[in-house]
């Protein structure tokens, strides 16, 4: 895929763990940057996060417009014609991000993946499609639909976030996304917020929290909360 090089931000010291991070549709890979301070995670764990920027192709719900994308969005009803191919064609260049981790000295089970809005999707296209060990995935304000899934897929760790006000990935198309993943046996970590389609400040607190449950070594790992634990 012809895609612009990724952001990266290294620790200090070695890198021991890395999260790749997908922005969503007309974004780029600036647009997570400014909440990694946020995150406050400790130096010990040498997390490096990796910002892909998508390709610039045209988007036909945006009248053909030329902008960055992961893949085609046909209509305002994201759920009505899926462009399959285009997804897991970022799915395949996400997967191969994970291959330069490994060759880097991260083997995949010390990778998170993640993405928001249609990063999102693709995040959780690649993690379903690959057979490769994951620390987990990230799935932010965003929607999976059943044509994109494949018939069986390795248990995965998810963080499934949603606003309950989101009116460009309704939250409706996120409960339908997380029952998904449940009944193909995935541990679905969710929260919801009273946010339209954006992250909060909330939200990054649990992404805190969830990171550093994924990164800590498996003697020293906390309780894992309720797979579905839905926010008041």
């Amino acid at each position: 895929m012809d895609a612009p090089p990724p952001i990266e931000l290294d620790p200090r010291g070695e890198v021991r763990h890395s999260v790749i991070w997908l922005h969503g549709l007309g974004a780029d890979g600036r647009d997570f940057l400014s909440i990694v301070p946020g995150l406050r995670l400790p130096e010990e764990l040498g997390v490096r996060f990796v910002f892909p920027n998508a390709p610039a192709i045209p988007v036909t719900v945006n009248g053909g417009y030329v902008m960055p994308a992961w893949y085609d969005i046909y209509g305002s009803d994201i759920g009505a014609v899926i462009d399959v191919e285009g997804i897991l064609r970022s799915a395949e260049y996400l997967q191969g991000l994970v291959a330069e981790e490994t060759a880097r000295g991260v083997p995949p089970e010390r990778v998170v993946l993640a993405g928001f809005s249609q990063g999102g999707l693709v995040a959780l296209a690649a993690a379903l499609h690959s057979s490769e060990p994951l620390a987990g995935v990230m799935a932010l304000s965003t929607y999976l639909p059943q044509q994109v899934m494949p018939d069986q897929a390795l248990p995965r760790q998810i963080f499934q976030a949603h606003g309950r006000m989101d009116t460009v990935v309704p939250y409706e198309a996120g409960v339908a996304a997380r029952e998904r993943l449940l009944a193909q046996g995935h541990e679905v970590e969710w929260h919801e917020y009273d946010m339209a389609h954006s992250v909060c400040a909330e939200e990054v607190a649990d992404i805190r929290e969830w990171l550093l449950r994924r990164f800590v070594q498996p003697a020293a790992t906390p309780r894992t909360p309720p797979p579905f634990a839905r926010r008041p």
